[in-house]
């Protein structure tokens, strides 16, 4: 009866249509007079019992299916997701009637409920699993919310089950997912440490408004030029910004980690792998803002350069090896001249006064100094732009040189790409690359002026200055 129903037979396990599983009839099979059976295969709706309804034979063949690698590896990946997270709860579960519900066992039975479930490929399925560890989290917090008016247990309780479900279809996210929620886990006391204790309201609000102009405000500001130059491009302008702010606070916490006199340095050190010039601003900003701390700052900036060095070599040995070899000893001199300076100046902020004070203080970093550097740069640019369309862009020297203004290293490959190609000599893709570092120089020092100040600008232009002659003289001996 079920199968005059809804037109559903039995597997035949010798014979399945298509050599897997099993599906309903059709009006073509029973217009055909087939009595039943699929067509071309001898099963009858008469010789064995229905096992399934109409709708449904989706989800069965996902279980009669063979359990091949995913399958095995979703379960292994919900396994141990279920016991890392069980294992973290289960140290905090406590003891006696007040202990938690969940354990290492139930939230390892709990990842696999939602493995088993999205085995069946329903979404409904899944959803009513979901709900059914939404209820037992419920009725888990109201046996301890006296005790324990916490939910991270029950939170935990679901988003496990989701990550056991989330194995089935793309395991190594699950097994990623799995990982960070134990460690958050776990990481409970050193964050309420950090954040009760350590962070100050000023500093949490200056996490939070990086997060905003990083996450909420760069996404939504238009990706296009608004000008007939193609220079003023907003969201190019906001990502500065942005750029600025987030050396800044690195630089912060450095200086909260290590102190002013070395975490500065390392700061400088490493933010100039990003860009020179955004580092050199965010020191120049917090010079101004902490003077006690300027000689580190300045040995920070010092430092940044080296990275412009490093990264100069990586640019043209990808482009023209011809030219590297020609310009090395240029760009040895330089980095030299830049590791002599910022090693000088970190020395001299590390023996300065002990009567110093190395308090921290002040803002993780300053909006409108960051604002300042994107209008500089974004000015610089536009003032390239129009050189070089009065006077023209067929000039290899002349493009390069202004291109310089914003990124030396875009320079310096453009340069190198044309004397790969043989569209210029040598001795031109020499002097284009010289012209490119001398106005990223110039940018870098206008920078400084403008975030740091008369002070900072001239304890730091002798460094650029030396690094700028030392890469010409080595260049043209």
């Amino acid at each position: 009866h079920l199968t005059r129903m809804f037109g559903v037979v039995a597997p035949d396990t010798e014979n399945p249509p298509h050599g897997k599983g099993i599906g309903p009839t059709t009006d073509r099979d029973r217009s055909t007079g087939s009595g039943g059976k699929y067509v071309g295969h001898q099963v009858s709706s008469i010789d064995r019992p229905a096992c399934m309804v109409a709708g449904m034979d989706q989800y069965v063949w996902n279980l009669q299916a063979p359990l091949g690698s995913p399958q095995i590896m979703g379960l292994i990946v919900a396994f141990g997701a279920g016991l890392l997270i069980g294992v973290e709860r289960e140290r905090r579960k406590g003891e006696g009637p007040s202990r938690e519900a969940a354990g290492v066992r139930t939230f390892t039975i709990i990842a696999l409920l939602g493995a088993t479930a999205a085995q069946f490929g329903s979404p409904v399925l899944v959803a009513v699993g979901a709900a059914a560890v939404g209820l037992l989290a419920l009725a888990a917090y109201l046996r301890s919310s006296e005790h324990d008016p916490g939910l991270t247990t029950e939170v935990a309780m679901v988003i496990t089950y989701l990550v056991g479900a989330l194995a089935m279809t793309a395991p190594q996210l699950a097994a990623g997912l799995g990982v960070l929620v134990a460690l958050l886990l776990a990481a409970r006391g050193p964050l309420h440490e950090l954040v009760r204790n350590r962070l100050t309201d000023r500093e949490v609000l200056d996490a939070l408004l990086l997060c905003g102009a990083a996450l909420v405000v760069l996404p939504l500001m238009p990706d296009r030029a608004v000008d007939s130059l193609g220079i003023l491009n907003p969201r190019v302008i906001w990502r500065l910004t942005v750029l600025v702010l987030a050396i800044n606070a690195f630089g912060y916490v450095a200086q909260r980690a290590l102190g002013a006199r070395l975490g500065l340095p390392m700061a400088g050190f490493f933010g100039g792998f990003i860009s020179s010039s955004a580092t050199i601003a965010a020191m120049g900003t917090r010079a101004s803002e902490r003077p006690a701390s300027a000689e580190s700052c300045v040995a920070a900036a010092a430092l940044s350069n080296i990275a412009t060095v490093v990264q100069l070599v990586a640019v043209l040995s990808l482009v023209s090896v011809a030219l590297l070899q020609r310009l090395l000893p240029a760009f040895i001199a330089m980095g030299a001249v830049a590791v002599a300076f910022g090693a000088w100046s970190a020395y001299r902020a590390v023996k300065r006064s002990a009567a110093a004070s190395d308090e921290i203080g002040g803002r993780a970093f300053q909006p409108r100094q960051a604002l300042l550097f994107s209008v500089t740069v974004t000015a610089l640019l536009y003032g390239s732009a129009l050189l070089q369309d009065a006077y023209g862009a067929s000039g290899a020297l002349i493009g390069i040189g202004l291109g310089g203004f914003a990124d030396t290293h875009s320079a310096a490959a453009s340069a190198g790409a044309l004397v790969a190609r043989g569209a210029v000599t040598m001795p031109v893709g020499v002097w284009a690359v010289l012209l490119a570092v001398t106005t990223n120089t110039c940018t870098k020092l206008i920078v400084a002026a403008v975030t740091g100040g008369r002070r900072f600008l001239l304890a730091l232009a002798p460094a650029l200055i030396a690094m700028l002659a030392a890469l010409w003289v080595a260049a043209l001996l």
